[in-house]
């Protein structure tokens, strides 16, 4: 190899390099994970305004899991907790929510047990007076916010199709002093 031919060979090797990288980063932002900034306090204490969040794009949807997904009415994208799943009845009952007849604590719901006013976060609902149906229909999900008094939810839009599910929110990345990946069965 010549002296002029070897800065072209490394150049085209960078070059190379260079595009793969481009092409898997594509790939996995589109596909497998996206980063998203939080906008809003409908999710606040598990999430603040501003924070940035990497999206799984490729997990399987449970139960309490942290969903992004499209906005109903808007050209933005929202996240949320899933509390029903396809199948699932869902009622809140002073404070307490009741899933299949279960009742579950929710320690992740912003409460302000320091102010006598509060009583309680969460008003008294069922599935069906919100949506019309008993039970959660197939492709859908009913999904609620962590700060209930602040949070467009399905309380106030409805079920949310499945397909309109962006990912599942598995790490916060951003401010660094609350870098947290989520676990969201032991949440």
């Amino acid at each position: 190899m010549t002296e002029q031919t070897k800065p072209k060979s490394e150049f085209m090797s960078w070059l190379v390099a260079i595009f793969f990288g481009i092409v898997i980063s594509f790939v996995c932002r589109e596909f497998i994970f996206s980063p998203l900034i939080v906008k809003g306090a409908s999710m606040v204490p598990t999430y603040e305004n501003q924070d940035v969040i990497i999206v799984s794009k490729i997990s399987e949807i449970n139960r309490f899991d942290q969903i992004v997904f499209e906005a109903p009415y808007e050209k933005e994208y929202y996240i949320k907790r899933v509390i029903g799943l396809p199948g699932d009845t869902v009622e809140m009952k002073d404070d307490i929510l009741i899933i299949n007849n279960t009742e579950y604590e929710e320690a992740y719901v912003n409460r302000d047990d320091s102010n006598p006013f509060q009583k309680r976060v969460t008003e008294n609902f069922t599935l069906e007076e919100i949506t019309g149906y008993k039970t959660v229909p197939k492709g859908y999900l009913f999904v609620l916010g962590d700060n209930r008094l602040r949070s467009s939810d399905s309380r106030h839009f409805g079920l949310i199709p499945i397909e309109s599910v962006l990912g599942e929110s598995k790490f916060r990345i951003y401010p660094l002093s609350n870098i947290k990946l989520f676990n969201t069965s032991k949440e």
